[in-house]
Order: C-alpha cells, then sequence, then structure tokens
C-alpha cells in the first residue's frame, strides 16, 4: 500500500463573511503520496496557493482537515510542521554568502557546528554551487539564487517540500534548464516535492502525477500522459495543450458529430445524449476528400511554426478543427487554403468530454 505524506479532507477556505464570502478552496481533498513530485496547476486565482498555503500552515481551513504522515496538523504552527517552502521571491539575505544563507535554518534550530557546516557542504555540492560558497546573493544569477533557496529548503530535510511558482521570474532557457535540475533535486532526496504553477509544460515535465485545480476544486489528478490524453472534462483538455472541440451525440456507444459523421470514441459507451468531442490537433490526419469514412472539411488557413505546419479546417456544420503536421510532410502534401480534404482521427484519441 502506497503511503501518503500529505492529504488534505473535504479542505474549505473561505474569505470575507455572509454572502460576500468568497470560496477560494471549496471542499478539496487530495492525497500526496511520499516521495513524489506532485504538481497543483491552474489558472490565477484557482485556489492552488491557497491550499499550499494550508499545507504549510500560512492559512487555516475554514472547515476540513489537514493531515501529515496521518497526523492532523490543521491548527498545528508553520515552524512545527516538517514542512519548508521555497517562494516566488526566494526571500533570501542578501548581506549572507550562499553557504551563510543555506546554514542559516540549521543554525536557528540549534544544530552544532561541525553538523552545520557539513550540511551545507552537502547541499552546495546537490545544488551544484561548490565554487559560490563564499559569494553574496546579491553577486549570483536568478537560476543561482534560486539552487541557494532551494538548498536552504532542503537542509533541515523537510518531509515536505513546498514550491509556490519558483521559476516564474526566469527567463525561458533558465526556465527550462531548472525543470531538469528540480526534478533531479526532487529523485535524489527523495523529498516530497509539492509545486505550484500555472504552467502546464513545467507541469508535464516534472510532475509524477498533477492536480488540476479551476474555481476551488480538483479536476481532475493524474500522471501528466493522463491527464494530456484523458482528459475527464472541458475545462481540463482546454487548460492542457491545444484541442478541438466538437459538438456531437452519442447513443448506444455510437458517436455522431453535429456535421453528420460518425467516429469512434473509447469512452462512448459510459454517455448518452448531447456532448463535446475532444481530438488534439496532432492526432488530426488529413486524406483525400472521398476516402471512405473521412470527415469532409474544407482548409481555411495554415499556419507555419517552423516544425509544424497547423491546418485551420472547417466543418459542414461551421466546426473548425486544427490538425498539427510536421512541417516536411505538410509541404510534401501540397495542401492549400481551399482545398477540400478529409480528416480521421488516430484510433482511440478521440474522448466524449464531461460537462
Amino acid at each position: 500500500m502506497t503511503e501518503i505524506a500529505i492529504e488534505a479532507r473535504n479542505a474549505v477556505k473561505a474569505f470575507g463573511q455572509g454572502g460576500v464570502a468568497v470560496r477560494a478552496l471549496d471542499d478539496v481533498s487530495v492525497q500526496i503520496r511520499k516521495g513524489e513530485f506532485f504538481t497543483l496547476l491552474g489558472p490565477s486565482g484557482c485556489g492552488k496557493t491557497t491550499l499550499l498555503r494550508l499545507i504549510a500552515g500560512f492559512e487555516t481551513p475554514t472547515s476540513g482537515q489537514i493531515l501529515l504522515d496521518g497526523q492532523d496538523i490543521t491548527h498545528l504552527p508553520p515552524n512545527r510542521r516538517p514542512v519548508n517552502t521555497v517562494f516566488q521571491s526566494y526571500a533570501l539575505f542578501p548581506h549572507l554568502t550562499v553557504a551563510q544563507n543555506i546554514g542559516f535554518g540549521l543554525e536557528m534550530q540549534g544544530k552544532p557546528r561541525a553538523e552545520v557546516k557539513a550540511t551545507v557542504a552537502r547541499m552546495l555540492a546537490l545544488v551544484r554551487l561548490e565554487p559560490m560558497a563564499e559569494r553574496k546573493t546579491s553577486q549570483l544569477s536568478g537560476g543561482q539564487q534560486q539552487r541557494v533557496a532551494l538548498a536552504r529548503a532542503l537542509a533541515p530535510q523537510p518531509k515536505v517540500l513546498l514550491l509556490d511558482e519558483p521559476l516564474s521570474a526566469l527567463d525561458l532557457k533558465l526556465r527550462k534548464e531548472m525543470q531538469v535540475e528540480l526534478k533531479r533535486l526532487q529523485t535524489e532526496t527523495g523529498i516530497t516535492f509539492i509545486f505550484v504553477t500555472h504552467d502546464q509544460e513545467e507541469a508535464l515535465t516534472m510532475s509524477d502525477r498533477i492536480g488540476v485545480m479551476s474555481a476551488g476544486k480538483i479536476q481532475q489528478i493524474g500522471a501528466p500522459r493522463e491527464i494530456y490524453t484523458r482528459p475527464t472534462n472541458r475545462f481540463v483538455a482546454s487548460f492542457i495543450g491545444e484541442t478541438n472541440f466538437l459538438p456531437a451525440t452519442v447513443s448506444h456507444g455510437h458517436v455522431t458529430l453535429k456535421a453528420g459523421s460518425r467516429i469512434h470514441a473509447g469512452n462512448a459507451h459510459r454517455h448518452s445524449g448531447d456532448f463535446t468531442v475532444a481530438v488534439r490537433p496532432e492526432h488530426v490526419r488529413i486524406v483525400a476528400a472521398h476516402t471512405e469514412g473521412a470527415i469532409p472539411a474544407t482548409i481555411r488557413n495554415l499556419v507555419y511554426f517552423g516544425t509544424d505546419t497547423h491546418y485551420h479546417m472547417e466543418l459542414s456544420d461551421g466546426s473548425e478543427v486544427v490538425a498539427r503536421l510536421q512541417s516536411q510532410s505538410a509541404d510534401e502534401a501540397g495542401l492549400s487554403p481551399g482545398s477540400a480534404v478529409g480528416l480521421t482521427f488516430a484510433e482511440g484519441s478521440a474522448r466524449v468530454l464531461e460537462h
């Protein structure tokens, strides 16, 4: 049986009183496993940072519980929780050296000097900053400062490390490098990481599991591949990657698009009535117009993205479908705006979404 590091049980957090109260968290329950990299993903205001603050102890839930290793810590102050947080701002001490920043928390805990020195040396090696040990943090780049913040948070060996959008202030190239570094650190230390972001690429790149949040609720929890390929509702499908949404009717396991064509969807047997079908652009195939079983479409526009070319097409009911093809194969196809084509979907790629 998998051990649970952190659990939220029916957590509610309301700000304000009475009829004007706003529920930042609305009856959220989630179990986060020991030693996993778990990401809370969603837009601004969805409740992900509020949930992180409840786990850290910076906020108290209006109702519900927060458990650590099965013990109720709902009302335990932050300094008594074996949990550390890395903030977006890093919150480093500019007048201290890198080594002094990393060792600060240990010294505040009254650890012996020899233990502090050994731990600092180990953390410097872990984040690959040994040559920078005696520099002031104000002399470091943004990526180096972030590594110092991580080392300081990891030094006391917390059971859980909380990361509140720590990559958002970095440029794109450095952000991608730090995604790899964060995953490496989590794997090497074995500490449970709970990461908050609005960036889907960060979530897909680093996470063992993702909890997608919207309007104070968790919409879906799953591995990155599951979240991407099998979204449960329209919000998840639209927030993670690009998606085609097609109106359809489902009856007895059969899916008929509003445009009139019948397609296959692996989860259709669970539904009946009017629904939306989701298909990723990379799963759309363009074939000859009169191919048997293909969906008739007309190319309206194409957009070149270097490695990929996106074909924007229209079905007979006015629905738009985008297909993403590798540019080399797209050039060979010789397709242009106004061309009549047929569309097929890769096997198992179409999903009927919950409302």
